[in-house]
């Protein structure tokens, strides 16, 4: 009876959570587009969580403080009160059927009996901001996983499947600059993992591109701003 009371608390306490804040618990995600304030609200409706949800079915995915709530923060940080912030986060991770392609069978030697691959490609968050200096920015992180179910026979006759995976992370920042804003070849070229294309125009477009391992999601926000920062090298800053 105890355990019931405490799990009415915690649902009641979900239910005073911001609506977005309830769609990450219960959908693991949301798009959306709202101005800085209402996402203050969020991120002040999220620093709550801990105190009131220690179920764990109703936690937060892991990659909200991890990585949704930094890059809210330094985003926010380059817009003005006005400025438009959206962004699509499907956080249910690459296990989700429609993110998942065909499976296919590799030519195997024995012990090995089977070897079955397939990928799936995870758009786990999109975000647009409207920055100050008339500049917009995106950015993109998609993960793409390979997948392999091996199963084999030992000498003994004992069967084992095992299934392995290996995890790519695309990241793609991409800045159109206020019109007529001048642009400028930066004097040193961008780290080797890191491709930049620039298309000229009213509105210059800078993208940056990079693929890296994924590990720790801790630390993608330090990678996230390291492919930005490519996108502003080629303009001046201005106050």
């Amino acid at each position: 009876m105890t355990l019931i009371v405490f799990w009415r608390k915690q649902k009641a306490a979900i239910a005073g959570f911001h609506p977005l804040h309830q769609a990450l618990i219960h959908q693991q995600g949301f798009s959306v587009s709202l101005r800085p304030a209402d996402w203050n609200a969020l991120i002040a409706s999220l620093a709550q969580h801990h105190a009131h949800v220690r179920r764990r079915r109703w936690g937060l995915p892991d990659r909200v403080p991890a990585v949704l709530v930094p890059m809210l923060r330094v985003l926010m940080e380059d817009m003005t009160g006005k400025g438009v912030l959206s962004v699509a986060a499907d956080l249910r991770g690459p296990g989700t059927p429609e993110k998942q392609g065909p499976q296919v069978q590799l030519p195997v030697r024995r012990p090995v009996r089977s070897v079955t691959q397939w990928f799936a490609v995870d758009p786990w968050l999109r975000m647009r901001a409207e920055l100050r200096d008339g500049s917009v920015l995106e950015l993109a992180v998609t993960d793409r996983v390979r997948y392999r179910k091996v199963h084999k026979v030992n000498p003994r006759g004992k069967h084992k499947t095992k299934t392995k995976t290996k995890t790519v992370r695309r990241i793609a920042v991409t800045r159109r600059t206020a019109k007529g804003a001048p642009v400028q070849r930066p004097g040193t070229p961008p780290p080797p993992w890191i491709r930049v294309r620039l298309k000229n125009g009213e509105r210059t477009v800078i993208t940056a591109v990079a693929k890296i391992p994924a590990g720790d999601d801790r630390s993608l926000p330090e990678h996230i701003l390291h492919v930005s920062t490519e996108t502003f090298r080629w303009t001046r800053r201005t106050r």
